[in-house]
């Protein structure tokens, strides 16, 4: 299936397999990182609505109505991350998927490349799905930043 045979004499195709495998365990290493990324950013925006949330209980009724729509955005923020960790971890979970399946499929000889092939592109699939994820939320936390700027200058120019 992957051009070679796997016999206890041989320690060559045994060091094949493992290289093979390496490329997908890279893959993996990669999508950690960005589940490490996505918790801090959840995080943040948990930081975020806990200080907003003390705001909006002492906030006139004007005020609380902005915390309230700043409220609702953090929370679209934090699903588009809830989707991008979901993402990520399908596609960790399917990567394992792939190495097991080259493993066992070395063993077998059977109907193991198509699985491979399935659960690599899926986990392909899935890592491209949560980078798009994630740069939608980070699209959301700038437009947030600046229309929170943009707030604070209509508010210093009304002052003048």
């Amino acid at each position: 299936m992957f051009g070679f045979s796997l016999n206890a004499t041989e320690p060559d195709s045994i060091a094949h397999i493992i290289q093979v495998a390496l490329a997908p365990a890279f893959l993996l290493s990669a999508l950690a990182t960005l589940l490490n990324v996505f918790s801090t950013r959840l995080g943040r925006i948990s930081d975020k609505v806990d200080a907003l949330s003390a705001e909006a209980a002492r906030a006139t009724t004007a005020e609380a109505a902005r915390l309230s729509r700043r409220l609702t955005f953090l929370r679209r923020r934090s699903f588009v991350l809830d989707v991008a960790v979901a993402l990520a971890s399908l596609g960790s979970c399917l990567i394992g998927l792939a190495v097991l399946t080259l493993f066992v499929g070395a063993l077998r000889d059977g109907a193991a490349a198509s699985i491979l092939f399935a659960c690599f592109g899926a986990a392909l699939v899935c890592t491209v799905a949560a980078i798009t994820a994630f740069m939608t939320e980070i699209l959301m936390a700038g437009r947030g930043v600046r229309d929170e700027v943009d707030r604070h200058q209509e508010q210093a120019h009304a002052r003048r």
